[in-house]
């Protein structure tokens, strides 16, 4: 049990950390390279609905990395 939660753990914190990553930031981050395309390929909007759903899977994602974190903590010992 310990072994699968340390495992989805870690996949989760891969996960966040390229979620947060490739949000817009002030200077736009790495996100620049992927939304600065959809901008110009499907206008403003659409490139806002990327920066929402990023924002909802890094919510998401960072509950899940807290859970996971409590859960091994517990189950270790």
């Amino acid at each position: 049990m310990h072994a699968l939660l340390v495992t989805l753990l870690v996949i989760v914190s891969i996960a966040l950390i390229v979620v947060v990553l490739l949000q817009a930031g002030k200077s736009a981050g790495l996100s620049g390279a992927i939304s600065g395309g959809a901008e110009q390929l499907f206008g403003k909007q659409k490139a806002r609905g990327l920066d929402l759903i990023l924002h909802r899977i890094t919510v998401v994602l960072s509950v899940l990395f807290f859970l996971l974190t409590l859960a091994v903590t517990y189950f270790k010992i």
